[in-house]
């Protein structure tokens, strides 16, 4: 686009408008291009730019404002500003007339050239230095900032009912009769008309827009028509039917009359501080910069000018430098402009755009790493704590074994000593028999009738006497010796056989003992023999110690053998005279008696034998009568059952 410059030096073409009120700018010939249009709004629009020029009043001395060249000091210092065109030069002109006119008025000792360009145009005057001051939409001059160093002096402040700095927005506007778009949303799918893409209140801020509701320009809309300057263009797209939507600069659709009969506006929300229909956030307005080699004391001057400047049409002032950190977002979220390198997928890219996940996963893998090895330290050491343990337990477990089986044994020993009265008693009968057949051998010997008939009869008497005494001496001595705890799968029924018949053996005179077997055939357990005939032999002990006061007729002991779920149940009861309730508080503790001459363990390690089996021991008075029944159960488990006839290991 070819430079435009405006001087405030005087203009010998001036036509009678700038006669009848010197220093107003030529405005039907700068809005002559609008007029052309063959569009009612933009006519409109032309019309009205018009008569806002016409309506200035002019000074009260109706005499020229701007010096006139021939005023001017003949060493003027030129001043070069860049402005952006974004309706087009002659457009621009007349938008910023007033500024070249303050500015030659306030700082008459400089000769201020405004040049209209567009922002390729701009942007490459900046970079070779060709104006001392650029004057741009926020989002050029953020960018301008980064790639060269401008510095904004002053922000524009602008706004149809109250000067603002923050009034740039822009406005996305579809035909009237286009009820299927009211919102941002329905732009999915639809053919969008923009200025260009580096556009900033142009097209970059409704993009951040559809960013957040998640519609990729690009991919999500069937068509961008970038048409380019002046931003009526964008207008004619969607009048022409080429473009459903449309992005122009707020306020800029206020200008037109009876714009509501020719355009609706998207996502339209009012916002006070412009005075405009809206369709984005807002940002700050346009900055007045100066570049890296303008001179210090002349930004100072400029900016004192413009901070001078009385409010002009639409509430146009200016205002200290805004914060432009909303517009370093913009292009940062959208990863355009200076934020571009965020797009590229090179190492220095991705360190630049993800060092602080990339900082968290090194601070998160160092502190996996620390945790690990401290797990692993107090693993090892918890588990050699634990080894230790497990250890002394077994040792303990050992010991206990050690223990149980000599208490055990001293158990079996003292019921041996508690029945040695009636063992001796029934040993001295055996013994006695082969004393006489002894004895009538000698005597029939010294006699002379000594036959081998009479021999043979007394060698037989006397080994059937030695055979009753050994088969005595070899149940005791099973009974009572000490062997480590071996656990081999029985019968009940067969264990209480076999230990009544060795009771019966060890007494002169045993009680009757009646059995009662209601268990189901082939039930089998896994236990020690030795030690639940030890628990029967004590049940046994102890209920004919109980009835020695009654007479022999009625000592008797009854034995039951019955079967509930899961426990099988073994119940001896005498008939003597039963225990108290302080003998029943003790009666399984270690110690306690109530025999003159017991030891006062037998039931204790009973009761320890029991648990072991996985059982238990009950003792409680008869509820049918007089004596005690004293109760051995066992676990019924899924082994329980089949044939009881297996071989011993």
């Amino acid at each position: 686009m070819p430079r435009r410059k405006i001087s405030n030096g005087a203009d010998p073409a001036r036509k009678s408008t700038e006669e009848s009120c010197p220093g107003r700018p030529a405005s039907r010939k700068q809005l002559r291009f609008i007029a052309k249009s063959s569009k009612p709004a933009l006519r409109a629009l032309a019309g009205l730019l018009t008569a806002i020029g016409s309506t200035l009043p002019c000074p009260a001395n109706s005499g020229p404002v701007e010096p006139a060249a021939a005023d001017l000091p003949a060493a003027a210092e030129t001043v070069r500003i860049g402005v952006l065109a974004f309706m087009g030069p002659e457009a621009a002109a007349v938008e910023w007339a007033p500024l070249a006119r303050h500015l030659a008025r306030e700082l008459p000792r400089y000769r201020f050239e405004f040049e209209y360009d567009d922002l390729e145009v701009l942007g490459q005057k900046v970079a070779d230095r060709a104006v001392d001051f650029v004057l741009t939409n926020p989002g050029h001059y953020v960018t301008l900032e980064i790639a060269h160093g401008v510095n904004r002096i002053a922000t524009l402040e602008q706004g149809r009912n109250v000067a603002t700095a923050l009034s740039t927005a822009a406005t996305v506007v579809a035909a009237r009769d286009r009820m299927d778009l009211q919102d941002l949303s329905d732009i999915r799918g639809k053919v969008l008309a923009a200025t260009s893409p580096d556009g900033f209140g142009g097209y970059q801020v409704v993009w951040r827009e559809l960013a957040a509701l998640r519609i990729d320009p690009e991919r999500d809309l069937a068509q961008r028509l970038f048409v380019g300057f002046p931003m009526q263009r964008v207008l004619e797209q969607i009048d022409a039917r080429k473009a459903d939507v449309g992005i122009i600069r707020a306020c800029l659709l206020e200008d037109l009359p009876d714009w509501r009969l020719h355009y609706r506006v998207l996502s339209a929300r009012f916002e006070p501080a412009p005075g405009c229909i809206v369709s984005t956030r807002l940002y700050p307005n346009w900055p007045m910069a100066g570049l890296r080699g303008t001179p210090p004391e002349l930004a100072r001057e400029l900016a004192i000018a413009l901070l001078r400047m009385e409010p002009q049409a639409h509430g146009m002032a200016w205002t200290v430098p805004a914060d432009y950190q909303s517009v370093h977002e913009v292009f940062r979220e959208l990863r355009i402009g200076p934020y571009a390198y965020l797009r590229q997928t090179s190492m220095s890219a991705i360190v630049r755009q993800y060092w602080p996940f990339g900082l968290f996963a090194l601070l998160a893998l160092l502190g996996w790493g620390i945790y690990t090895l401290r797990a692993q330290f107090l693993v090892r050491t918890r588990t050699a704590a634990l080894q230790r343990a497990l250890d002394e337990r077994r040792a303990f477990e050992a010991r206990m074994r050690m223990n149980q089986e000599q208490a055990d044994h001293l158990a079996r020993l003292s019921v041996l000593g508690e029945l040695s009265s009636t063992l001796a008693h029934e040993l001295s009968q055996p013994l006695a028999g082969v004393a006489n057949y002894a004895q009538s051998l000698l005597r029939r010997l010294d006699n002379a009738r000594l036959t081998d008939d009479a021999v043979r009869e007394a060698a037989t008497s006397i080994a059937a006497q030695a055979d009753a005494a050994a088969g005595i001496l070899k149940r005791i001595k099973g009974f009572v010796r000490k062997r480590p705890t071996a656990r081999e799968w029985h019968t009940l029924p067969a264990l209480v056989a076999e230990s009544v018949a060795l009771f019966d053996g060890m007494q002169a005179q045993a009680p009757a003992i009646d059995v009662v077997d209601r268990l189901p055939a082939g039930l089998r357990f896994k236990l020690d023999p030795l030690q639940i005939q030890q628990i029967l032999l004590n049940f046994f002990k102890n209920a004919q110690d109980a009835m020695l006061d009654l007479p022999a007729a009625q000592q008797r002991v009854e034995i039951r053998l019955e079967a509930e779920p899961g426990w099988a149940w073994i119940h001896v009861r005498d008939h003597g005279v039963g225990m108290d309730d302080e003998a029943l508080g003790h009666l399984f503790e270690p110690f306690y008696t109530t025999k003159e001459d017991g030891l006062g363990i037998g039931l204790s390690i009973c009761k320890s034998i029991a648990e072991a089996h996985g059982g238990r021991l009950q003792g409680a008075r008869a509820a049918d009568g007089p004596g005690m029944v004293f109760s051995l159960s066992l676990p019924i488990d899924e082994h329980a059952t089949g044939p009881v006839d297996l071989p011993r290991r």
